[in-house]
């Protein structure tokens, strides 16, 4: 921690000279920098002064007769209560980064199990993450949507942009399972259905180099309902990445030109998730071992309807607010999945340790 704490008073330093601020690029560095280092090294000052506490007290403790020696020793109980708690604090912030933290990501919805219930409840997560999105400021395009006769989505796929996106949907990842009584149900009969949800970590061109030679690039003319000229030429694209058999298509925007560009987008952010994945060991690829099969008993979360309940099965957390959380409040999820991360991460830290 002090060559941490050196290096911070070195881009402060750096950052309050004149010549920096000419430098767009190094001062944007700089800043990002600070930012990181700048709570870890406030903890570190702060436990280096409970610490201090912690031995004047043993001092005085030791010292001290009658009365002042219970005052010590409880003024001592504090102290090393104090030390324990940003010991902690800063093992956690110390962890290894998420070499994901700060990108935007991809998010993928597409109806399961269940028919056009399944299709449907796509198309309210959708609206979750549109509004979750609003309520964090973040930035929200839809790439690709691909709806059916009743407005449900058989598919959407939209980026997220934010400095912590990934921090806060990551966790989202794998089958939505819905318990309520379906618009086409007849008789009010309570029905499951579920949607899988794929969250990919939006890749920049220098993460990914695709090599033109791998790519089988078709064009073809646009489905569904569109605009003007959209269904009257062929604008859609549809690229397969040769090596590993990935497809992405894109139709939603009248030139080809653009469906392109967000073809690649996409398919940058599933080969960089499958190689993250490779190195991490992983048993199958991103999508694969996010979503599972997208049956109705493989979940992460079930919402129920009757019950006003959302449960996530991971962390057993119930929350009796689903009106909320449709509504984007997923906060208390978010908040519980990541605290989740960070105990499991430092559990395996001290696993490690001899």
């Amino acid at each position: 921690m002090a060559r941490l704490e050196a290096e911070y008073v070195a881009v402060i330093d750096e950052l309050a000279d004149p010549v920096t601020s000419s430098d767009p690029a190094r001062l944007r560095d700089l800043s990002r920098r600070r930012k990181d280092l700048e709570e870890p090294v406030s903890i570190w000052r702060e436990l280096q002064s409970a610490r201090q506490d912690v031995t004047a007290a043993e001092e005085m403790a030791g010292e001290a007769a009658g009365e002042e020696r219970e005052l010590a020793r409880d003024e001592l109980e504090h102290s090393e209560r104090v030390v324990v708690d940003l010991e902690t604090r800063l093992r956690g912030l110390l962890l290894p980064k998420d070499p994901n933290d700060g990108r935007n990501v991809i998010v993928e919805i597409r109806g399961a199990e269940g028919g056009e219930e399944a299709n449907l409840f796509a198309r309210d997560l959708f609206s979750m993450y549109t509004r979750f999105a609003d309520r964090h400021h973040f930035g929200l395009e839809v790439l690709s949507e691909s709806t059916t006769g009743r407005d449900g989505l058989n598919e959407v796929v939209f980026v997220v942009k934010g400095r912590d996106a990934w921090r806060y949907l990551e966790h989202e990842a794998g089958p939505h399972r819905v318990q309520r009584v379906p618009v086409t149900e007849s008789k009010g009969r309570v029905h499951t259905s579920a949607a899988t949800v794929s969250v990919l970590p939006e890749a920049d061109e220098v993460d990914v180099v695709i090599d033109p030679s791998d790519l089988k690039i078709d064009v073809y003319r646009s489905t569904g309902p569109g605009g003007q000229s959209v269904n009257t030429t062929d604008s859609a694209v549809r690229i397969t990445h040769l090596p590993t058999g990935i497809v992405v298509a894109m139709q939603d925007e009248k030139s080809q030109t653009q469906n392109k560009a967000k073809a690649l987008t996409v398919l940058r952010s599933r080969l960089l998730k499958a190689e993250q994945d490779r190195q991490a060991s992983a048993i199958a690829a991103a999508r694969r071992s996010q979503v599972g099969g997208g049956g109705r008993s493989e979940k992460i979360r079930t919402y129920n309807y009757k019950e006003n309940r959302v449960t996530d099965h991971r962390i057993g957390l119930t929350l009796y607010k689903l009106d909320q959380v449709l509504a984007g409040d997923l906060d208390e999820f978010a908040d519980a999945l990541m605290a989740d991360k960070r105990a499991r991460q430092l559990d395996a830290e001290d696993g490690e340790s001899p």
